[in-house]
C-alpha cells in the first residue's frame, strides 16, 4: 500500500449495482495515504450514498457541472489527478465515453483528464458479450485507457456469467501496481517498431501483408506507461497510439524501416522490433502504372535488409535486443535459431496455427525465448495485457 500515499485519485461512479462495492475501495485508498475525489453520475447516486461517500473520502462528492452555490470545474478537476479511475463503469457510460459525449460531469472530467484512466466495467452477461459493448471496450482501450478485467461470478440479474465487476481488493492492488510500474522504465530510452511494410511494385501497387501494428503499438504504450521515452516507428497502419509520451516516426517501406531504426540505434537501451517487414521488395519500381496486358507477369525481388539482425550486430551489454518470430512450422526451432543468429535477448514467437493469434486479431497467445535457455508460454489474452508480459519479461532481463 506504500504506492499509494500521497497520490491523488479521482473516482468515477456510474449508475450500476456493482456501485456498492465503491466504499470499500475509498476506505481502503484513505487508509493507504491516498487522496480521494468522488465524482457520480446521476445514476449512480440511487446505488450508493454521496453521505457515505464524502465521510470517507472526507473530500464532497460532486455529481453536477452547476449546483445551487457554485461550478465544478472539471478542467481544474482533470489536471489534478494522479490516477483517474471508473468503477463501476456501466454499459451506457462506456458507450457514452466511445462516442465522445460530455452530458454529465463524470464524463466532462473523463475528458478534461490529463492523467492515466483506469476503467473497471460491470454489467450483465449478455450485455457485456454484446458486440457494441466490446467494440466500444476497444475504443477505450485504443485511446489508452487502462481497462480491468471483469470476473466471473453472480450478477444482479441472478444470473451466473461473466461481467460482473473486479473486487476492491483487486481494483486497489492494480492500482498499487499501476503506481509501483509508472516509473520502472525511467531515464530509459526504448525503440520500438509495429505494422506491416509496403514494397512499392508502381506507383499504385505494393507487396505487403496483414499486419494491424497492434502488438507493437500496445508494447509502446507499456512502455511508455513505465516511464520508458518511446519512439515508435511504424508502418501504414490504420490505428494510433494516444499516448503524448511516445514519439511517433511513419515509414512505409522495409529499406525506410532499416535505415529509421538503425541510424541512432546505439541511443537506446530497448529495442522491441515487433514490425513485420517484408522480407523481399522489387529490384525494380515501375515510374508508371503497370497496365495489364495478356500473358504473365513477372517481377523480379531481392532480399530487403535484416533491421534485427543490423541492431544486433551493434548492440552492446548494456542493451536489450527483442523480436519476434511469426512461424507456421518448426516453431520452436525457428524461433531458437533466430535467438542465436540475430544476437537478440528475447524472441517472441507467434504461430499462425493458434486460433485467435496473429495478424489482425485483438488477442494473441506466443511463447517466450530467453537467451539464457529459459522458456515461458503465454496463454491466448488482448495484446494490451500480453504486451505487460512482454515488458515485464524485458524488465527481467536487465
Amino acid at each position: 500500500m506504500l504506492m499509494l500515499a500521497g497520490k491523488k485519485i479521482i473516482i468515477g461512479i456510474t449508475g450500476s449495482i456493482a456501485a456498492y462495492k465503491m466504499p470499500l475501495v475509498v476506505r481502503q485508498l484513505i487508509k493507504a495515504g491516498a487522496e480521494v475525489k468522488v465524482i457520480m453520475t446521476p445514476a449512480g447516486t440511487d446505488f450508493v450514498s454521496k453521505l457515505t461517500l464524502s465521510t470517507l473520502s472526507k473530500n464532497t462528492v460532486l455529481v453536477d457541472l452547476f449546483d445551487d452555490q457554485s461550478w465544478a470545474n472539471h478542467v481544474e478537476l482533470g489536471r489534478w489527478a494522479d490516477l483517474m479511475l471508473i468503477a463501476p463503469l456501466s454499459c451506457n457510460t462506456l458507450a457514452k465515453i466511445a462516442a465522445g459525449q460530455c452530458d454529465n460531469l463524470l464524463l466532462a472530467v473523463y475528458l478534461s483528464a490529463i492523467c492515466p484512466v483506469m476503467i473497471a466495467p460491470a454489467m450483465d452477461e449478455d450485455m457485456w458479450h454484446h458486440p457494441n459493448t466490446k467494440k466500444n471496450l476497444e475504443v477505450l482501450r485504443g485511446n489508452g485507457n487502462i481497462i480491468l478485467n471483469t470476473v466471473y461470478g453472480e450478477l444482479a440479474s441472478g444470473l451466473i456469467g461473466e461481467g460482473r465487476m473486479a473486487e476492491p481488493e483487486d481494483i486497489v492492488a492494480e492500482m498499487e501496481h499501476f503506481f509501483k510500474t509508472s516509473n520502472q522504465l525511467k531515464g530509459k530510452k526504448a525503440l520500438v517498431s509495429a505494422g506491416p511494410t509496403y514494397e512499392a511494385i508502381d506507383p499504385v501497387r505494393f507487396i505487403g501483408n496483414h499486419s494491424s501494428g497492434k502488438m507493437g503499438y500496445a508494447i509502446a504504450d507499456e512502455l511508455a506507461n513505465r516511464g520508458a521515452e518511446v519512439t515508435l516507428v511504424s508502418g501504414p497502419v490504420s490505428i494510433q497510439s494516444k499516448n503524448k509520451k511516445i514519439k511517433l516516426v511513419s515509414v512505409t517501406s522495409a529499406d525506410e524501416m532499416h535505415t529509421t531504426c538503425t541510424a541512432d540505434s546505439a541511443s537506446y537501451d530497448i529495442a522491441v522490433m515487433a514490425a513485420a517487414i517484408a522480407d523481399y521488395t522489387p529490384t525494380v519500381v515501375a515510374d508508371q502504372k503497370i497496365k495489364k496486358k495478356e500473358g504473365e507477369l513477372t517481377i523480379t525481388l531481392k532480399k530487403t535488409k535484416d533491421v534485427l539482425g543490423s541492431l544486433g550486430k551493434t548492440k552492446t551489454k548494456e542493451q536489450i535486443l527483442v523480436g519476434f518470430a511469426l512461424e507456421t512450422e518448426n516453431e520452436k526451432a525457428n524461433a531458437q535459431k533466430k535467438l542465436e543468429e540475430k544476437n537478440a535477448d528475447l524472441i517472441i514467437l507467434n504461430s499462425l496455427k493458434d486460433e485467435g493469434a496473429g495478424f489482425g486479431h485483438d488477442t494473441n497467445k506466443v511463447t517466450l525465448f530467453f537467451k539464457n535457455g529459459k522458456e515461458k508460454q503465454i496463454e491466448l489474452k488482448s495484446k494490451s495485457a500480453l504486451a505487460k508480459d512482454i515488458v515485464d519479461a524485458i524488465i527481467e532481463i536487465k
